[in-house]
């Protein structure tokens, strides 16, 4: 089972983090290497109009690209989970989470990046700013779904892969490829629509979070962007490998509701945000 999330715009490249915690290579610095030619050939006026940014921070990302290398050390970067600094993130508490946690979220959670395809969490990257969603043109196509292609499906299918070879080896046997391949979706649709879903081999599952409102249940943003990480640390802290496993969540006042509910889509919901920090 693989977790999906959607990076953050905001960046934390200042506070400190542990200087014995890994730092790995993100699996596609060849082709975010691509991109960043690309955006380096553009001025602060081009970036700026192409990514609906202020002046200012066009500057910053123009900055930030030509300082950009594919060899990335801590004393540069850092470990992806604890750079980004959004609604998700603040959910998910990296921070908090011990050396085993995220080593297990190193093998089971995704994030999914504009300029680095995917970044699992203890992958080093510098600071950027390209989301998935940006119509830059490059020689595979007008934005960067086409860019991507099926890469990043590629990606998780060996990923999957990998992960049943792994168990069939601790349980001493030979792999078997019974175990249903499952990918939990707690990726924005921006981010989610660069997974080719026809060349994805694996059974989709969406969670969605809802807070009562108005004599109603619905999907308030920021109540639900923080649910997402939410969910993410709850997998993480749990080792969450099943379905059924994901139904158990009731962090932050949330609770499954299977009524609401179907087998690719697991609802979730709550009276109000009272456990909300």
């Amino acid at each position: 089972m693989l977790f999906l999330l959607s990076p953050a715009k905001t960046l934390d490249f200042d506070t400190p983090v542990p200087a014995q915690l890994p730092c790995t290579e993100p699996p596609f610095t060849a082709q975010a290497a691509q991109l960043i030619e690309v955006l380096r050939r553009k001025s602060p006026q081009e970036i700026a109009s192409l990514m609906g940014l202020s002046d200012k921070l066009a500057a910053l990302n123009v900055a930030r690209y030509q300082a950009w290398q594919p060899q990335c050390t801590p004393s540069q970067g850092r470990q992806a989970l604890l750079a980004f600094n959004g609604d998700v993130y603040e959910g998910l508490q990296a921070r908090t989470l011990g050396a085993a946690d995220l080593d297990w979220a190193q093998q089971h959670l995704v994030i999914l990046s504009g300029l680095y395809g995917v970044l699992r969490p203890l992958d080093c990257m510098l600071p950027y700013r390209l989301e998935m969603g940006t119509p830059l043109a490059t020689t595979a196509g007008a934005n960067l779904y086409q860019f991507w292609g099926t890469r990043i499906a590629d990606y998780l299918n060996a990923a999957l892969q990998a992960q049943e070879q792994a168990a069939s080896q601790s349980q001493g046997q030979e792999a078997q490829g019974h175990e249903e391949r499952i990918v939990v979706n707690l990726a924005s649709q921006e981010y989610f629509k660069a997974v080719d879903r026809k060349a994805l081999r694996a059974r989709v599952i969406d969670c969605v979070f809802e807070d009562f409102k108005g004599g109603g249940y619905k999907i308030i943003s920021f109540y639900a962007k923080r649910a997402r990480g939410l969910m993410a640390r709850y997998a993480i802290t749990q080792r969450i490998t099943t379905p059924a496993g994901l139904e158990g969540f009731a962090l932050e006042g949330y609770a499954f509701a299977r009524a609401a509910s179907s087998a690719e889509r697991l609802v979730f919901r709550r009276e109000h945000p009272a456990g909300h920090a």
